[in-house]
């Protein structure tokens, strides 16, 4: 999935340069002299976890993650810093769902373990972009992102011995993607293709440390693309 996303957000871009240069008047002349303002966005996610696994008394553990696409949806407020440069703040929301297989169980009961989640995603990004030309601005975006879970179950006193997989809910990304500024007659529409990736390891370990679910991971992070339509 996540190269069917790559692959059809690089050939939505390719497309919308070309019906952006052919239009003969340049559209929105003073739209980046403005110092600050707002605009929206949706867009489609691809989540997964990186996993990295330790030596542990679990022998053989065998671990897998299916994710499925997601979506996420926000507000943009952007200030501009320099004709080339500035500073974004997308608070949004961010839905998506992953099953975690631990193949070394022997029972469909403890080898799966389905995750929803519902993040509050809010990221703060600088947007480094080139001279505009005809009606198309390529840019480059880095920055970080803070994401609390309201799905976590971190608090929940149980966990994966009575069926409970647990996160934690306070999680922070790093962020880059790339994308077009497209000035159309009446708004800016701009696709754009973001990697994320999570700094903290995000697993809430089971209360026994033998555990035969969390034992055997020494770090779970979220690792994921968005595919994004903003309007501003």
């Amino acid at each position: 999935m996540n190269k069917k996303l790559l692959l059809f957000g690089f050939f939505l871009m390719i497309s919308a340069v070309f019906f952006a240069q052919k239009e003969p008047v340049e559209n929105l002349p003073t739209f980046d002299q403005r110092k600050l303002h707002f605009g929206f966005y949706l867009g489609i996610n691809q989540n997964d976890f990186k996993l990295n696994l330790r030596n542990s008394t679990i022998q053989n553990a065998d671990i897998t993650v299916e994710s499925s696409p997601g979506f996420n949806v926000g507000l943009i407020t952007d200030f501009r810093l320099h004709k080339n440069l500035s500073l974004r703040f997308e608070p949004g929301l961010m839905t998506n769902s992953k099953k975690i297989y631990f193949n070394h169980l022997p029972t469909a009961q403890d080898s799966v373990r389905e995750i929803g989640s519902t993040y509050l995603h809010v990221p703060l990004l600088l947007k480094f972009s080139t001279d505009r030309y005809k009606n198309i601005r390529p840019y480059l975006l880095a920055g970080v992102s803070y994401n609390y879970n309201f799905s976590s179950n971190e608090d929940n006193q149980d966990d994966n011995s009575s069926g409970q997989f647990r996160m934690k809910s306070n999680n922070f990304m790093y962020e880059v993607g790339l994308g077009i500024d497209i000035y159309l007659n009446f708004f800016k529409f701009s696709p754009s293709l973001r990697g994320v990736f999570a700094i903290n390891n995000e697993i809430k370990y089971d209360t026994d440390p033998n555990s035969q679910w969390t034992a055997p991971i020494n770090f779970m992070g979220t690792r994921g693309l968005f595919l994004t339509f903003a309007f501003e």
